[in-house]
């Protein structure tokens, strides 16, 4: 059992550890902070493409169950089939082709555009049309603009005559839909939520709200449609037509585009707004094929040089001061907790 005076004694020498610690913590981001200003001038650092093979992830992934399920006999038997396979392979002068695999994990702001837009552009200076693109999409949709430039550099990859697939494991719904019907092939996991091909704008008004409290908002435009609606001011009938009729026509283009590259579809049918199961999807010829992106890409490496790219865009300084700022602060807490809960009373 501790006694009070021992404890007003720890609690004390805490708080001075603890003041210590933070000053100079402080002092340390400040000092930082002001060099990478000084050395950065508001250039970021470029960033740098990392280009993995996945045909070793697989091969390695293999021979580690084989190692721990055949016994020596067999190993030695499979590994001296493989090395004849490849010998004649070369001999034969037999190239597999190319298949470079992108992921795109979108948000509202489809962000990963950023990213996409140069590992396109790192690809389409060596692919050929006996390669292939295949992209592993995740997307529910977002701003219509956004979503629209990342469909674009997909685009690219079509005009440029490369084979591409598109693989959606649990969604590409709006925006992740317009990328996905780029594809020469569209596949989907069974259960993967598809479609949404629809626009939706929505926003509060408490226009009402500030009339009640005697409170004037003023809204100054040139331009008869320069603001059709407003969170502050009143809205009027006229407004609300335009704002919808806006909305109508991105519709249609939505419509037109989906339409442009899956000729087969019954646009009027699926432009709705609603979503289906990878099963209901196949049947409305949504997607091509049902089957996960692990299962397409494992079959792929059979016969194909599998390389994933992703481009990696490094840190400012001031970013990465931020994220060990964060680890020690993370860090420091729990060593408190841990300290703290030594000193429990009894």
């Amino acid at each position: 059992m501790k006694n009070k005076g021992e404890c007003v004694e720890f609690f004390a020498e805490y708080a001075s550890f603890l003041a210590k610690t933070v000053t100079l913590v402080v002092a340390i981001l400040v000092l930082l902070v002001a060099a990478s200003v000084v050395r950065s001038k508001g250039r970021r650092p470029a960033g740098h493409l990392q280009v993995n093979k996945l045909n070793d992830f697989y091969k390695q992934l293999r021979q580690r169950l084989e190692h721990s399920v055949l016994d020596k006999d067999q190993l030695k038997a499979t590994h001296k089939a493989e090395a004849k396979a490849a010998k004649q392979a070369k001999k034969a002068g037999i190239h597999k082709p190319r298949v470079f695999v992108l992921d795109f994990d979108g948000d509202i702001k489809a962000s990963a555009t950023d990213h996409l837009r140069h590992e396109i552009t790192a690809l389409l200076s060596l692919a050929t049309p006996q390669d292939e693109v295949v992209l592993r999409l995740e997307s529910g949709g977002g701003m219509v603009h956004s979503y629209g430039l990342a469909s674009s550099q997909l685009a690219r990859i079509r005009q440029a005559g490369v084979p591409l697939t598109v693989c959606i494991d649990k969604v590409a719904a709006s925006g992740g839909y317009m990328m996905a019907c780029i594809g020469d092939k569209v596949i989907a996991a069974p259960f993967a939520v598809l479609g949404s091909i629809g626009v939706v704008a929505q926003l509060p008004n408490v226009h009402r709200l500030l009339k009640k409290h005697d409170i004037d908002f003023e809204v100054h435009t040139a331009g008869e449609y320069k603001r059709t609606l407003t969170i502050f001011g009143e809205n009027t009938e006229k407004g609300r037509e335009k704002f919808q009729q806006d909305l109508e026509t991105i519709h249609e283009l939505f419509k037109n585009f989906v339409a442009r590259y899956r000729p087969n579809l019954n646009i009027d049918e699926i432009a709705t707004g609603e979503v289906w199961l990878g099963l209901s999807a196949l049947e409305k010829r949504l997607v091509d094929e049902l089957r996960t992106s692990d299962e397409y890409l494992a079959e792929r490496a059979l016969k194909a040089e599998l390389f994933h790219l992703h481009y990696v865009e490094k840190k400012t300084l001031q970013e990465r001061v931020g994220l060990a700022a964060s680890v020690a602060l993370d860090r420091f807490t729990l060593n408190w907790l841990s300290r703290l809960n030594q000193q429990r009373f009894w």
